[in-house]
């Protein structure tokens, strides 16, 4: 009988003397990333562009309970905002980089294709897709063995999302193929995942969804509600850990099972 190996000591989950960036990690989804990877172990760069309270009240809790943190300004749909946020955080942790997590995003407003024009599909483009591109160029560089990329895709990358968002669920499932692409070209050394959520209690849908919209979804979802920040936040710190050391190309769906891939 083959000898059974003794864990190591470290839980795999941990991710103790590792650095990570968080882009849109000011609020909702990419603020509960960066609390879940500090509280996790690793010190957190956290990007933000709009959202400066959330940002800097997520470094003073972190900071509180004895982690390493730092905020920034920018805009990832700039290449100079891109290249200032890494230097920042290379300045702040060192030059190596372990993990990313890239959250920035958004629909813009809802059009259909009666209502779109190119300058619109094009902008939501930027802001989701080629934003990833973006940090992903600039980061990569940073990372070593065992380096970890998530990316925010969404179920509208799988379904085509509600009415009027065509461009943000084309920019989406790009996102997702992008995760799917580069997970081939960058294996063995780092992993590219990304996680796909459902309906999720986020300004996202505060801004854009009506609230019997929500309720009538939240009702068919086999979990009876809406995820939470913190639902997904788990899964990325899952992801980012040496516990799914062999996932990797995934776009994994986190929506109470309201949708089966």
């Amino acid at each position: 009988m083959s000898e059974i190996p003794v864990a190591d000591s470290m839980p795999k989950n941990s991710l103790d003397g590792r650095i990570a960036v968080v882009t849109g990690g000011g609020r909702d989804i990419g603020r509960a990333c960066a609390l879940r990877l500090a509280l996790n172990g690793a010190a957190v760069a956290i990007n933000y562009h709009r959202s400066e309270e959330g940002a800097k009240s997520a470094v003073a809790e972190i900071e509180g309970l004895g982690g390493r943190a730092l905020a920034t300004p920018g805009d990832m749909t700039s290449d100079s905002d891109v290249h200032a946020f890494v230097a920042k955080t290379q300045a702040t942790f060192g030059d190596r980089i372990d993990i990313l997590v890239h959250v920035t995003g958004g629909l813009i407003a809802r059009k259909t294709l009666a209502d779109m024009n190119v300058d619109h599909w094009n902008k939501v483009m930027d802001l989701n897709a080629t934003s990833f591109l973006r940090i992903a160029k600039a980061v990569v560089p940073c990372m070593t063995e065992g380096g970890s990329i998530i990316a925010l895709g969404s179920q509208a990358g799988r379904d085509g999302g509600g009415p009027g968002a065509v461009a943000y669920a084309a920019s989406k499932g790009a996102v997702m193929t992008m995760a799917r692409g580069l997970a081939k070209e960058l294996g063995p050394d780092i992993r590219v995942n990304s996680v796909c959520p459902g309906m999720i209690d986020t300004d996202f849908h505060n801004l854009f969804t009506k609230p019997e919209v929500r309720a009538h979804v939240a009702n068919i979802t086999p979990l009876k509600r809406e995820g939470t920040s913190d639902d997904v936040a788990g899964l990325v710190a899952y992801l980012a850990s040496d516990g799914a050391a062999f996932i990797t190309g995934a776009n994994i769906d986190i929506n109470g099972g309201l949708l089966f891939s």
